[in-house]
């Protein structure tokens, strides 16, 4: 397909999404909602790629929302208070849906200002890495909104539930090196240097047994709503599958053998 306000491309294991409006900071566009979606579809059907990289062009990673199309009461924000929902819910809301049924890996390499619901989407990625010009805000409160795309869900699986109440009523902006001690982030690096690093580490991941990478992500999603009898048992049924896989074997016969590992998906 055509993607519409992003850009998609493949090197070799790993896929690079990057948000493409850099005039209006990477904010959000029905176009890029739709084709956000769709990369995402392409990178899981494709068995080449084992993990994708989520960035933003220019100097922003994501502004969130479009605030002259708020003003404008256009587009997404058009309509009374049952069509509003039912644009949240048919548009931005397929994002997070489609996130949270991503096999695999997925990291954000922030690089720059994530904002309201930039910020909510770099939380919806597994892993986040940050520019030194990052910055983060859960800024929905500063326009008389709440976080209407799934912050008040991701944020707080983040950081915690009282750091991200507190981010998200007093709509603050947290500095790269506070979010590297909240949690919020993994690593904070040159500017000129976080899309080396995030393919580094994206690239350290494909290396990996892929089942495994796939099932332990999925085992510990899980693991975030159940109690610990059904976190077990799906532990357990998870076990059963890779324990008995090709590249299971593979690792075992690597690691006695003191070489590198040659996985195969299977």
């Amino acid at each position: 397909m055509d993607f519409v306000d992003i850009r998609y491309q493949v090197e070799g294991p790993v896929a690079r999404i990057t948000l493409d409006r850099p005039e209006a900071r990477n904010a959000y566009s029905e176009e890029m909602v739709r084709s956000l979606v769709a990369a995402f579809d392409a990178a899981e059907a494709d068995e080449e790629v084992r993990v994708v990289v989520l960035t933003g062009e220019g100097k922003a990673f994501s502004a969130g929302g479009d605030l002259k199309r708020m003003r404008e009461h256009s587009g997404m924000f058009a309509g009374g208070p049952y069509a509003l929902r039912r644009n949240y819910q048919m548009g931005i809301h397929t994002i997070p849906q489609r996130i949270a049924t991503f096999e695999k890996p997925v990291i954000a390499a922030v690089n720059g200002p994530a904002m309201g619901a930039g910020l909510d989407l770099a939380c919806m990625c597994d892993i986040r890495v940050a520019a030194e010009r990052a910055r983060f805000a859960s800024s929905f409160i500063n326009v008389g909104l709440v976080p209407g795309d799934g912050g008040a869900y991701f944020l707080t699986r983040a950081i915690g539930f009282p750091r991200a109440l507190e981010m998200m009523l007093t709509a603050r902006v947290v500095e790269p090196q506070e979010a590297l001690s909240l949690g919020l982030v993994s690593a904070i690096v040159a500017d000129d240097q976080l899309l080396s690093e995030a393919h580094a580490r994206a690239e350290a991941l494909a290396a990996r047994a892929p089942l495994a990478v796939r099932l332990t992500k999925r085992a510990a999603y899980h693991a975030l709503g159940a109690d610990m009898a059904a976190a077990l048992e799906l532990a357990a049924t998870f076990q059963g599958v890779v324990q008995n896989s090709e590249d299971h074997q593979e690792a075992l016969e690597a690691l006695l053998d003191k070489r590198a590992p040659t996985f195969t998906g299977k």
